[in-house]
């Protein structure tokens, strides 16, 4: 595929007189993985939410696949094909694993809310869900309420409902984000499974996942695109390590060995 699923031009956003993302340019191809990092009060975040529609664009150009969506509803951007995660595990706690991604299923597949429907007896829609939760390995914690998920599961399920919309462009804002060693690498392995064949962009801090993940990584600071290139190209950046500076710039190595 030769086609950008993405496409920033010009892109700025301004709070008031704080100006955070300021004149972005971005292509992101279709099939890759990209990861957006860059230093805490970056934008990386205001980015996301620019792109999936919470905040309109001050000024600039946000395209989907050549369409323009900047300033679109975020369920009219989820309808075309993007879906994302947030920092912050957004689940529905009293539902059941399978009940969270059913929801997104049902969706996925053209049906609405229906009070005259039985969805038990929406064969494609079980089949569907169980897929999911088997490939994010939750199918044995299917018929638990949510709220009792460990934390890791917890963003795993999260994960498995951003997927479940049917979604060929996906965004993961800090996934990893609290999970030990072996829940990351575990994560890791999960996303890479999940969201095969289609577009990932991830805003990550853990620069061990960033290196395993990313065909390309871009670098924001201060609400600029200072770099944009390949992990070994990005790492060896000397306005990248300059921007990290500290113990972060330590991570861009530690990379290698995670």
């Amino acid at each position: 595929m030769s086609e950008n699923a993405l496409s920033l031009k010009g892109l700025t956003k301004s709070f008031g007189p704080a100006k955070i993302i300021q004149g972005v340019d971005l292509d992101i191809k279709a099939g890759e993985r990209h990861a957006i990092i860059g230093p805490n009060g970056a934008g990386k975040s205001t980015l996301f939410n620019l792109i999936s529609g919470l905040y309109t664009p001050t000024s600039g150009s946000v395209k989907l696949r050549g369409e323009e969506i900047g300033g679109m509803a975020p369920f009219k951007i989820n309808r075309k094909g993007l879906s994302r995660s947030f920092q912050v595990s957004n689940i529905f706690a009293n539902m059941t694993v399978r009940e969270n991604v059913r929801c997104g299923v049902l969706y996925s597949m053209g049906y609405g809310y229906s009070f005259l429907r039985n969805i038990g007896n929406l064969k494609e829609v079980s089949e569907k869900t169980a897929e999911i939760l088997e490939s994010v390995d939750l199918i044995d914690k299917a018929n638990l309420p949510a709220v009792l998920l460990p934390y890791a599961d917890q963003r795993t399920l999260e994960i498995a409902i951003t997927i479940a919309g049917g979604a060929d462009v996906i965004l993961l804002d800090e996934p990893t984000a609290g999970m030990s060693h072996s829940e990351t690498d575990r994560a890791v392995d999960l996303i890479t499974k999940a969201t095969e064949g289609k577009t990932l962009v991830i805003v990550e801090h853990d620069m061990g996942v960033v290196f395993n993940l990313a065909d390309r990584i871009s670098v924001l600071v201060y609400g600029e695109i200072i770099a944009t290139g390949k992990p070994e190209e990005v790492r060896g950046d000397p306005k990248v390590r300059e921007a990290y500076l500290g113990d972060e710039a330590d991570g861009l190595d530690e990379g290698d060995a995670a």
